[in-house]
């Protein structure tokens, strides 16, 4: 069974995020509702994918990436980026940083499982 750390500063996305990947995916997630609490999850855990949103306060989604990778027990745990960001931007903000991917929000909760699946390459 994969756990995934969900982190997002709003809690009906991590909700509404949490109750397909459990389920319907079968899987177990944790949740985080800021970058600080995410990176102590991370490391306390040790999850085999992360959720993280990009638009959170205090501590933003690229800020608390740079945190993962800089650590030694939690950067090579795959991340993947919740952003409501433009597709545009997107790829000028993001490129080149080590993610495995992005999904958009709002996003369809029939394909967050297979996209999130895509991404990491499990198997169903």
């Amino acid at each position: 069974m994969y756990t995934i750390l969900i982190v997002d500063d709003d809690p009906s996305i991590r909700q509404a995020t949490q109750a397909p990947l459990e389920l319907l995916a079968g899987w177990k997630t944790l949740l985080a509702g800021s970058g600080r609490e995410g990176l102590a999850l991370a490391q306390e855990k040790q999850p085999d994918a992360i959720l993280l949103d990009v638009l959170m306060p205090e501590m933003d989604g690229i800020m608390t990436l740079k945190h993962l990778q800089s650590l030694p027990a939690t950067q090579s745990i795959p991340v993947i980026l919740f952003t409501s960001q433009p597709s545009r931007v997107i790829h000028q903000t993001f490129a080149g940083l080590p993610i495995t991917g992005i999904i958009h929000k709002p996003f369809d909760v029939t394909e967050l499982i297979q996209q999130i699946r895509t991404f990491l390459n499990w198997d169903e």
